[in-house]
C-alpha cells in the first residue's frame, strides 16, 4: 500500500481508503471521505468533508471535492458529495457538498467532467454525461443521463438539462432543456434535435422519424402548449417519448424554471421573453 501513495500526501487516519487506492503528491484527504477500489488521486487535489467515492475514478490534479458550498443559506449542517464509478474528473473541477441536513451532491457513473467545470451544491448528474471546460453549475441543477454541455457556459440554479440534450458553448442556460434537443446561442434557443447524439446511443430509424415528429409538433408548429402535450401523446407509447412529455409537462411546475424557447408557440409557454 505504501507504494500507492505518495509520501508527501496528508491523508487523515480516519479517511477509508481501499488498498488499491492511489494517492499522488501533496493530495489532502479529509477523516470523513471514503474512496472505493482503483480509483486514482492526483497530485494536490483535495478530498474533504462526508464525501463518498465509488470504483475506478480518475481525479486529475488540482481538483476539489466535498468542500462547503458556495451558499449562504449553508450553516455547517452535515451534507454529502457522492460519487459514482468510472468517472473522469479532470484539472481543477470543483465539486461542492450540498446544502441542507444528509442533502448530497451527487455524480453517477462513467462520466467526463473536463478541467475548471464546477458543480455547486445539490446538484446531480446522473451517467454518462459529458461537461466541457468551464461551465459552471449553479445550485440544484440535474442533468439527466448521456447529455452533452459544451464549453464555457453557466446553468442557472435549479435548471433540468434532459437525456441526450446537446448545450452549445458560450450560452447562457437559465431555463430548463427538453430531452434529446439541440440548444445553443444566447440567449439560448432549441435549435433542432440532437440527431447526430441520437445516432451515436443507437436509436433506430423509426425511433428517428418519432423524434422528428415530435420535435415539428413541439417547435414547428402553431399549436399551444397543452395541444401540443395531445399531439404528442398521439405519436404512441414509446419510453422516450413518454419522457419527453413528462419532462415538458415538470418543467411547468413550482419550482422549476420553465423551458428553453423555440420557434413555435408551443415551446414558449414554459417561460416567453
Amino acid at each position: 500500500m505504501k507504494t500507492l501513495i505518495h509520501p508527501t500526501a496528508v491523508i487523515h487516519p480516519d479517511a477509508e481508503l481501499h488498498p488499491t487506492v492511489q494517492v499522488g503528491a501533496y493530495a489532502v484527504i479529509g477523516g470523513h471521505v471514503k474512496v472505493g477500489p482503483e480509483t486514482t488521486i492526483g497530485p494536490h487535489v483535495v478530498i474533504d468533508g462526508l464525501t463518498e467515492i465509488g470504483a475506478r475514478n480518475q481525479i486529475f490534479p488540482g481538483a476539489t471535492i466535498g468542500l462547503e458550498p458556495q451558499d449562504l443559506k449553508y450553516v455547517g449542517e452535515p451534507s454529502w458529495v457522492k460519487i459514482g464509478d468510472n468517472n473522469m474528473i479532470r484539472e481543477y473541477v470543483t465539486i461542492n457538498r450540498a446544502t441542507g441536513a444528509e442533502e448530497a451532491t451527487v455524480i453517477g457513473n462513467n462520466n467526463l467532467l473536463m478541467a475548471y467545470v464546477h458543480v455547486g451544491h445539490n446538484c446531480v448528474i446522473e451517467d454518462s454525461v459529458v461537461i466541457a471546460n468551464s461551465v459552471a453549475l449553479a445550485g440544484h441543477v440535474h442533468i439527466e443521463s448521456r447529455a452533452r454541455l459544451s464549453g464555457v457556459l453557466g446553468v442557472h440554479q435549479f435548471v433540468h438539462i434532459g437525456r441526450h440534450a446537446m448545450v452549445g458553448g458560450m450560452a447562457r442556460i437559465d431555463r430548463d432543456v427538453p430531452p434529446f434537443m439541440t440548444v445553443e446561442g444566447n440567449p439560448a434557443r432549441i435549435r433542432t434535435l440532437n440527431l447526430i447524439g441520437l445516432k451515436r446511443s443507437g436509436f433506430s430509424a423509426v425511433d428517428l422519424q418519432l423524434f422528428k415528429k415530435a420535435f415539428r409538433i413541439l417547435y414547428r408548429s402553431d399549436l399551444t402548449f397543452k395541444e401540443a402535450i395531445e399531439h404528442l401523446e398521439e405519436l404512441g407509447e414509446a419510453e422516450y417519448l413518454q419522457h419527453l412529455r413528462r419532462f415538458l409537462l415538470l418543467s411547468q411546475m413550482p419550482g422549476r424554471r420553465g423551458l428553453i424557447p423555440g420557434k413555435g408557440k408551443a415551446a414558449k409557454s414554459g417561460g416567453e421573453e
